[in-house]
C-alpha cells in the first residue's frame, strides 16, 4: 500500500508533465464551489464577530466593567483546543450515517440557538448568564470550522487553493463588517433582541448554497484507504515535524504587535470611534483587497517568493511601529501604517492557508489542516499575552523592536523549515491525491 509520500511523488511527477502541456486554469474555483465556500465561511464569521467585535463595545457602552469584557478572551480557547477533537469530526464527516452537512447543521443550530437565547436576556442585567451561552457558541463554531476546513481542502485542488483561500479571507473581512459593524448599527436602530434575530436569519441564508451543493460536486479524488484519522498519523508523515514547527513560529511576532496596536493608537491621541473606524474600515476594504492580491501574487510568483515578500513587509511594518513609538510620526502616517499592517495580515491568511492545504493529506484533511491552524493561533495568542506584560514594564518601543527583529529571524527560520513539497509543488490539476 502506498504511503502519503509515495502517492505525492507520483502525482507530483504527473503534475510536472501537465505543466508543460496543459493550459493554466483560472485562479478561483468554479462558481458553485466559490459561492458555497464564501457562504459557508460567512455563516461562521457573522456569529463569531457578533461576539468578538460587537458585543464588547455594547457591554462597555452599557457600563459593564473592563475586567468582565477582558474575560471574554477565554472564549477563544476552543479555537486552539479544537485540534483535540478534530480527528473525530474528520471521521464522522465521512461516516455515511452522519456526514459533513449533518455536523455543520448541528453546530449551526447550537450557534443560532445561542444567539436567540442571548436575545432573551439583557446584556447588562443578565451578563453573568452570557458566559455559558457564549462558550457553547464558541465550541460549536470551532467544531463547525473543522468540518468546513476539511471540505475546503477536499474541494480545492492545488491551483485553486490561493483563490479559494482568498475567498476565505474575504469572508473574514466581510464577517467583521456584517457581524461587527453591522450589529452595532442595527443595535442603535432596532435594539438588542431584534438585531440578534436579524443576524440569526442572515446566518441561515448564507449557509444555504453550501447545504444545497452535493458533497461530491467538485470534490478531489480521495484515497480509498482513508483509514482512521489521528494526530499521531499526521506526525508520522515525512516533513510533518518541520511543517508543524513552521506553523508554530511564523505568526509569533505578529501577536506582539496586534495586541498593542489599538491601545497604542489610543495613547497616540485617537478616540475610540476613530480607532474602530481605522480597524473596521481597513479590515473591510484593505482586507478584501489584500486577500485577492495575495491569490494573484501566489499564482504569479509561487508560494515561497510570496512568503519572502510577506516576511520582509511585515518586518518593515513592525520596525515602523518602533519608530512611531520612539521618535513619533504624524497621525496620518500612523493611520497608513495601521492599514498596511491589516493588509499584511490578510495576505498572510491566504499564504498560510495555501501552505497548510498543500501539506494536508486527503486521508485526513480536516485533522491535518486544523492541527496547523491551531498551532499558529496558539503562538499568536501567546505573543499577545507576552506583549501586554512586556509593554506594561518596558513600554511600546522595546516590544515593537523585539517584534521586528523576531519577525526577520523567525521568518527566515520558518522558510528554511518549510517542506519542499509545499514550497515547490506546481499549482496544477494533476495533483489530486496526497
Amino acid at each position: 500500500m502506498d504511503n502519503d509520500h509515495d502517492v505525492w511523488t507520483r502525482q507530483h511527477n504527473a503534475s510536472l508533465k501537465f505543466c508543460k502541456t496543459g493550459p493554466a486554469r483560472p485562479v478561483f474555483p468554479s462558481s458553485k464551489i466559490s459561492v458555497a465556500l464564501l457562504g459557508l465561511y460567512l455563516a461562521q464569521a457573522v456569529p463569531l464577530y457578533l461576539v468578538a467585535a460587537a458585543l464588547p463595545p455594547i457591554l462597555r457602552a452599557n457600563g459593564v466593567g473592563l475586567d468582565v469584557i477582558g474575560g471574554l478572551g477565554i472564549l477563544l480557547a476552543p479555537w486552539v483546543l479544537k485540534v483535540l477533537w478534530a480527528p473525530w469530526v474528520d471521521r464522522y464527516c465521512h461516516d455515511p450515517k452522519v456526514g459533513r452537512k449533518a455536523i455543520v447543521v448541528g453546530c449551526l443550530l447550537v450557534t443560532l440557538g445561542g444567539i436567540l437565547a442571548l436575545s432573551m436576556f439583557d446584556p447588562v442585567k443578565d451578563a453573568a448568564i452570557f458566559f455559558p451561552i457564549l462558550m457553547a457558541m464558541s465550541l460549536s463554531s470551532a467544531t463547525q470550522d473543522i468540518a468546513s476546513d476539511g471540505w475546503a481542502v477536499e474541494h480545492l485542488p492545488p491551483d485553486d487553493q490561493p483563490g479559494g483561500n482568498a475567498l476565505q479571507g474575504g469572508a473574514v473581512a466581510l464577517g467583521v463588517v456584517i457581524g461587527g459593524s453591522g450589529t452595532l448599527i442595527l443595535y442603535d436602530l432596532l435594539g438588542w433582541s431584534q438585531t440578534l434575530w436579524v443576524m440569526a436569519a442572515l446566518t441561515c441564508f448564507l449557509v444555504l448554497p453550501f447545504l444545497r451543493l452535493p458533497e461530491g460536486t467538485g470534490q478531489r479524488t480521495l484515497p480509498a484507504d482513508r483509514g482512521r484519522p489521528g494526530l499521531l498519523r499526521f506526525l508520522s508523515v515525512e516533513g510533518a515535524w518541520a511543517m508543524l514547527a513552521f506553523a508554530l513560529i511564523i505568526r509569533l511576532p505578529e501577536g506582539l504587535v496586534k495586541a498593542l496596536e489599538q491601545p497604542f493608537l489610543v495613547d497616540q491621541g485617537f478616540t475610540l470611534a476613530e480607532v474602530g473606524a481605522i480597524s473596521g474600515g481597513s479590515a473591510a476594504a484593505v482586507g478584501l483587497f489584500g486577500a485577492f492580491v495575495a491569490a494573484w501574487l501566489i499564482r504569479l510568483w509561487g508560494l515561497l517568493p510570496f512568503l519572502v515578500l510577506l516576511i520582509c513587509g511585515r518586518t518593515l511594518a513592525f520596525g515602523a511601529f518602533y519608530v512611531a513609538a520612539t521618535m513619533g510620526i504624524t497621525q496620518w502616517m500612523l493611520i497608513l501604517l495601521s492599514v498596511f499592517d491589516t493588509f499584511l495580515r490578510y495576505i498572510e491568511i491566504v499564504g498560510l492557508f495555501t501552505a497548510f492545504m498543500r501539506f494536508a493529506s486527503l486521508r485526513q484533511a480536516a485533522t491535518d489542516f486544523t492541527l496547523l491552524t491551531s498551532a499558529t493561533l496558539l503562538m499568536y495568542m501567546i505573543g499577545g499575552i507576552v506583549a501586554g506584560q512586556l509593554a506594561e514594564t518596558m513600554g511600546y518601543g522595546p516590544v515593537f523592536l523585539s517584534a521586528a527583529l523576531l519577525s526577520g529571524i523567525a521568518g527566515w527560520i520558518a522558510l528554511l523549515l518549510l517542506p519542499a513539497r509545499v514550497r515547490t509543488i506546481p499549482l496544477t490539476t494533476a495533483t489530486e491525491t496526497s
